[in-house]
Parts: C-alpha cells; structure tokens; sequence
C-alpha cells in the first residue's frame, strides 16, 4: 500500500528548495527583472554555505566546543554573502550595463554551477575524505532540529513538526512576499516598474532602485533554498553535481502559480511529491516503468508551459516588461 505518513514530509522536504527557489524568483520578475541564473544562485548559496560550516567546524580544536547557533549563524551569513553577491553582479549586468537578460542569466547559471563545484571539490581535498563528499553532520543536526513535540505526538508530529526551522521560514518568506506585493505601497510600485517603468519613473518611482532591491532580495531567497537542501534534506552531505535540476523546476514553478508566491506553497510541495513518486509506486524488477515514473515533473511542467502560452487572462500573464532592459532616454 502507498505509506502517505512516510511520503509527505519527504514531498514537502523536496519541494522546499523549490519554494524558496520560485519565492525569490517571483519577487525578481515582479520587477521586470528575468533571472535565469537562479539555479547557478541556488548553488552559490549552496556552496558559500557549505564553505561557512566548514571553516567553523575546522576551526575547533575541541570537538565539545561546538555550538549549534554558531554553526547556525555563520552558514546563514554565508549563504546570505554569496547569494547576494550573485544578486549584485546580475543588476549591475543587465541594470546598470542593460545587457540581456537571457544571456546573463544563463551564463550566471553556467558560473554558479562551476563556482560550487569548485569550491567544493577543493574542501572534499582538505577534509582528507577518501569519498568524493563532504559531510558537515554537526552542523546539519543544528539545521534539522525538528519542533517541541515531533516525537510525542504521532502522526500530526511527523505530518506538521518534524522539519527544521529553515522549511518553516519558506513558508512565512512566502506569506510575507504575498502580502508585500497585494497590500503595500512598496509591493505597488514594485508591480508598476514591471509592468511599465516609464511610466512608474515618469511617477517618481526609483526604477534602478527597485528592480535591484527586488532581485537582490529575491536571490538571497533563492540562496537558502540551495543550503536547505544541502544542511537539511541531504543530511549536510555535499557532493558535487548533487543538486541536479531543481533550480529550474523553480522557474517553471513561478508560471505554474501565475506569479503568486502562495500558491507557491502547494505547488512546491505537489511537484517535490512528483520528483519522489517513483520511489513508493511498487514497480517490481521493471526499471523501465520506474523510469516512466521519474519523468513525472517535467511532463507536467511542459503541460503547464503549454497552458501558460495560452491563456487570455490579463491577470494570469506575467509582468509586460519581463526580460526587457528599460531605456531612460527613450520615455
């Protein structure tokens, strides 16, 4: 029989980093801003993370000096560094430079993904391991603490209270932008610049201002999507390659939810149950049926790219000025 206990927090585990992924992503689109980079965003934030705990556990000549809140905060100040960073050399690029949007984000992609494995090929040879990973199990059991009660109270423990604090956060970052977006002036003028920053500029809104405050913001989101991954549903393993095409599901992930980031919530979580489904679907000694399986997200991500193209619906379409760099001197 299908074990539902066992299989929705693994679903809600996958689907997190691609929670944060499409938060953050959705916020930078709101702005006109088309981030293709966040996959190479996710795995800065992954890495700089990675590189944060290491230099701390490394650190400590006595291993009952640990503190788990240290261990915390120094892996969160880094993958904050490095995602923001990434966030900066993309606005500068196609902000301040108007280079397009596409390519830029592409080739961030390309530089993410080389910049993790890297960095983190370079710590699996200092750590000594024989194994081509690095396991940073301290400060992963800082990160997986599960809330008061898991353990105590069956089924709701381990359905609603056996995550870490970091799924928690995915979920309120969500709200939060959700409410940002429909009920504040902020969200308002941020919805005006992508949709048509001429005339939000002509109306003394700060275009370069908001478009790099919304992007910015929106890949360090997408930077603790990377380190949740890592720190939480991979146990603190990192090994490169590992993080495999969920920055991207992200992506698709914002059109799935028309652009509204609590939608996001349950979309994450339906399409993290799709990437696993293969796993507790009995198929016997048939591989191929498993594989069949495997597909799952991304048949339904080509549906919901079919649909998207579509739809009439002004309201279901995405920003007008989405990937288009804005020209001051052509208002």
């Amino acid at each position: 029989m299908f074990d539902f206990l066992s299989f929705i927090p693994r679903a809600v585990m996958q689907g997190i980093p691609l929670l944060y992924g499409s938060t953050g992503e959705t916020l930078t689109e709101k702005s006109g801003n088309l981030n293709l980079g966040i996959p190479g965003i996710m795995y800065v934030g992954a890495i700089s993370g990675v590189i944060g705990a290491f230099a701390y556990e490394s650190s400590l000549t006595n291993p009952e000096a640990f503190s788990g809140v240290l261990a915390v905060a120094i892996t969160l100040v880094s993958t904050i560094l490095g995602s923001l960073l990434m966030g900066l050399l993309y606005c500068f690029l196609t902000v301040t430079l108007r280079a397009n949007q596409n390519v830029t984000g592409l080739a961030m992609t390309t530089f993410g993904v080389g910049f993790g494995n890297f960095f983190g090929g370079s710590l699996i040879k200092l750590s000594g391991n024989s194994m081509p990973y690095l396991a940073l199990s301290r400060t992963s059991m800082a990160f997986r603490t599960a809330m008061p009660g898991a353990d105590t109270t069956g089924w709701f423990g381990q359905l609603f209270l056996s995550y870490g604090f970091l799924a928690y956060l995915a979920i309120i970052l969500s709200l939060v932008a959700s409410f940002v977006l429909k009920r504040t002036r902020i969200g308002l003028h941020l919805r005006a610049v992508g949709e048509n920053p001429a005339t939000a500029d002509a109306a003394g809104i700060s275009v370069n201002r908001y478009k790099y405050t919304a992007t910015c913001i929106g890949s360090v989101i997408a930077g603790l999507g990377g380190l949740y991954y890592v720190m939480d549903y991979a146990s603190g393993i990192w090994s490169n390659n590992a993080f495999g095409d969920r920055g991207w599901l992200a992506i698709a992930l914002v059109i799935f939810t028309i652009w509204r980031p609590v939608r996001g919530i349950f979309s994450a979580f339906l399409f993290g149950g799709l990437y696993i489904l293969h796993m507790y679907i009995p198929t016997g000694t048939d591989l191929a049926v498993k594989e069949l399986y495997k597909m799952a997200p991304y048949v339904v991500t080509i549906i919901v790219l079919v649909f998207s193209s579509i739809r009439n619906n002004r309201e279901k379409q995405p920003p007008a000025s989405l990937g288009l760099s804005y020209f001051r001197e052509e208002r």
